[in-house]
């Protein structure tokens, strides 16, 4: 993860790489450039009493000049809270935060392009600041927006994907949707991984996709999306390209005896659930709040 980003991308292009967890892909043109005018497999089946599964789609999905994202809320939401967007902390444009850093408030004017159920462009969305990024215990970044979520949704009849407030199962039927890509992959959660060990960083509770979820450099941030209730349950970020143990862009698996496995060619992502207590009032990110486990700075 510590190759520079455009290397990256054309590393794993010229060696037909499949994942790469802080690869980010950088195009010729940045898909946020637009203006702001402008069947799943799975391995089971699901009892009669489910919810029917909903078709996964682009809408509400982001592209970023290397990266994929979501504007997301928590479920109580207010309509006039400024918007989130949320991708990976090795994505964020101020470079990887090192083990141990928390970036909480920092100001940007990242862009954004929304995209639509048919994942094409429709507008332009831009951050006010970094809300909250980091990748210790997990990979993640949240951008507070200049727009609310109602904003959004008059100009351009898009909701933003809501949360999952609990641990997703194993079996669960899932969709990574990258909008980078303009590309969706389909798979199950195969299990959960005590700790995902990659280069210098770990991340606790991973999840770990079955093997239909071949997720490239580029997808990184995108949201992992539950195919029966719609909802987000964690946001892709890496996978072991060539069998290596612990290196950057090839994690290991850690259990609870420190035994250690590699799985090449298998993904995963970081749930998202426990990120729902740390937002208050106002979609704010407060830290302080009950039930709040994410890293502080």
């Amino acid at each position: 993860m510590n190759k520079p980003l455009v290397g990256a991308f054309l590393a794993a292009l010229l060696l037909g790489a499949g994942v790469a967890p802080a690869v980010a892909a950088e195009p010729a043109g940045s898909a946020s450039e637009v203006s702001a005018e402008a069947a799943p497999q799975t391995k089971y089946t699901a009892p009669d009493t489910a919810p029917a599964a909903k078709a996964v789609t682009f809408a509400g999905t982001v592209a970023l000049s290397n990266c994929s994202g979501s504007v997301v809320r928590i479920p109580d939401a207010a309509p006039t809270d400024p918007a989130l967007v949320l991708s990976n902390g090795h994505c964020m444009e101020s470079g990887f935060p090192g083990p141990g850093e928390v970036v909480v408030d920092q100001p940007s004017s990242r862009t954004f392009t929304l995209l639509n159920a048919s994942g094409s462009g429709v507008g332009t969305l831009r951050a006010s600041k970094i809300a909250y990024g980091t990748m210790t215990d997990t990979d993640l970044s949240l951008y507070e927006l200049t727009s609310t979520y109602q904003q959004i949704e008059d100009s351009y009849g898009i909701q933003a994907l809501e949360l999952e407030t609990a641990h997703p199962t194993a079996g669960t039927a899932i969709t990574v949707a990258s909008g980078y890509w303009k590309r969706t992959y389909s798979c199950d959660i195969d299990g959960f991984v005590h700790q995902l060990k990659e280069g210098r960083w770990t991340w606790k509770d991973s999840v770990r996709y079955t093997p239909e979820c071949q997720t490239i450099g580029g997808t990184s941030g995108s949201p992992v999306i539950d195919d029966a209730t719609g909802k987000v349950v964690a946001v892709n970020n890496t996978g072991n390209e060539s069998g290596q143990e612990c290196t950057d862009n090839n994690p290991c698996e850690v259990d609870e005896n420190g035994d250690v496995t590699v799985r090449e060619g298998i993904n995963y992502a970081q749930q998202t659930y426990n990120m729902v207590p740390c937002i208050g009032a106002g979609s704010k990110i407060d830290l302080t709040r009950e039930g709040c486990a994410l890293p502080k700075p």
